[in-house]
């Protein structure tokens, strides 16, 4: 008599603990990141143009508040990301880590290890289901 092979439902807990590490680096190094876009955005006029002429200043604001405004994006999905990173670790504490919202299926280990805020498998995220 065969049995059927039992289906894992959920991550064991030395699995999470491994995709915990991978979080917390990732997390540390966004909050890196996010510090320095806040800096590029937050910085005072530290270039002095008050000096060179009128036609190169209006270049060098406009430049200025382009570069602002694209830091501004950036942090602002730095943030996104590390709120998806934060998300993760509680689905961790929970035991619920890793398993797809639609099919609740556990989702790919290597999925996990390279987006580990995951919460849909590919074929979910591609509506194959």
């Amino acid at each position: 008599m065969k049995t059927k092979p039992v289906r894992k439902t959920r991550y064991s807990d030395a699995e999470l603990a491994e995709f915990k590490e991978i979080i917390l680096e990732k997390l540390e190094k966004a909050k890196k990141d996010f510090g320095t876009l806040r800096e590029a955005i937050t910085q005072s006029e530290s270039n002095d143009i008050a000096d060179t002429s009128p036609t190169f200043k209006v270049l060098e604001e406009g430049a200025s508040t382009l570069s602002k405004e694209e830091s501004g994006k950036l942090a602002e999905r730095q943030q996104k990301f590390m709120q998806h990173l934060e998300a993760a670790l509680v689905r961790i504490e929970n035991k619920t880590y890793g398993i797809c919202r639609i099919t609740g299926k556990l989702i790919p280990a290597d999925r996990l290890r390279a987006v580990p805020h995951a919460t849909l498998s590919v074929e979910a995220k591609v509506g194959r289901v």
